[in-house]
């Protein structure tokens, strides 16, 4: 049996992602971070009641450059994270379901996640 009348499905690549799907793989993906973030937490806090030696190695880890990317990258999925979670907040109350606004808002939290996290590590520095 040959299956050579039949059309092929598309791959991944030649689909448009939209916006909207872009913010929902990263809703995901920021909250398995900030999962992984918090193990760092606690991390950060045992190092802290160990002993000052203890939480100098810590802080050594912490400010060198992967360190403060990840640090940076770990207030930014919170940020992402937070902002979308309104918006779902807003969707349910029924709200924001048309196709503009709901690329509208996926815009908004993107960029404001990227302001909250700009201005959080402007004020910390």
């Amino acid at each position: 049996m040959t299956n050579h009348d039949r059309p092929l499905s598309p791959h991944l690549s030649v689909y448009r992602w939209p916006v909207t799907m872009v913010t929902s793989i990263l809703h995901r993906a920021t909250g398995i971070a900030m999962a992984v973030g918090f193990f760092v937490l606690v991390a950060w806090l045992f190092d802290a009641a160990s002993g000052p030696e203890v939480y100098a190695v810590f802080l050594g880890a912490a400010n060198s450059l992967i360190g403060k990317l990840l640090l940076i990258g770990w207030s930014w999925a919170f940020f992402y994270h937070l902002s979308n979670g309104i918006r779902h907040l807003v969707w349910d109350s029924g709200r924001g379901f048309e196709k503009s606004q709901a690329t509208f808002s996926a815009w908004f939290v993107i960029i404001g996640s990227l302001v909250l996290t700009a201005a959080f590590w402007g004020i910390a520095l």
